[in-house]
């Protein structure tokens, strides 16, 4: 027998997994509540239960694609020993990982819109600016680039990276990737001692 706080959490669930695929098909504007709740197959009170409104439940879709491409990010660069190629891997994946085109629709695309620019830039720093920030620490910690205040590069790297994976949301040339990450490379490189 299924409890009630389960129930509430597979009702949660169902909605942020319905809100999901309805706002990567048609984005955000063009679904309406009843659409959601009817996939989601709960009630408008049960929405109402989990979410203050429609762009609260964006907010918590935005948040779990947030949270996979950060896992996807860390996967990636745990994946390298050294701690330079842990940082370079997980810039380039950064980049391969918002290509998907439900991860530029939500993340890239509509965050921002819903919830206007100064909250979309709080939760892509909660979501990836700090790790940003604290590999670059460890990297001049390391010798690695040279000690320079972190907050203004972290947020001059995450701003390149950010813009470059919408220029990559908007490009249907094949080679706009590889040509991508090709220049990311190169601006990474720049910041090493040993130029590279």
């Amino acid at each position: 027998m299924v409890g009630r706080l389960e129930r509430r959490e597979q009702t949660r669930a169902a909605l942020v997994a319905e809100g999901r695929r309805l706002f990567a098909a048609k984005g955000y504007g063009a679904v309406g509540l009843a659409e959601i709740v009817a996939a989601a197959k709960v009630t408008k009170g049960a929405l109402y239960h989990h979410f203050d409104s429609k762009a609260d439940l964006f907010r918590a879709v935005l948040q779990q694609v947030q949270d996979e491409v950060g896992a996807q990010v860390a996967e990636v660069a745990d994946a390298q020993e050294d701690p330079w190629a842990q940082f370079t891997a997980g810039c380039r994946c950064f980049l391969s990982v918002t290509t998907h085109p439900d991860v530029q629709r939500i993340m890239l695309i509509d965050g921002p819109a819903v919830l206007g620019w100064s909250e979309w830039r709080a939760m892509d720093e909660a979501a990836s600016a700090r790790h940003l920030a604290e590999a670059i620490t460890g990297l001049m910690d390391d010798g690695v680039i040279a000690r320079r205040p972190v907050r203004p590069l972290t947020h001059l790297l995450s701003g390149a990276m950010n813009e470059a994976a919408l220029f990559l949301a908007g490009s249907s040339d094949p080679q706009d990737l590889p040509d991508t990450v090709a220049a990311l490379t190169r601006i990474l490189e720049s910041l090493r001692r040993d130029g590279g």
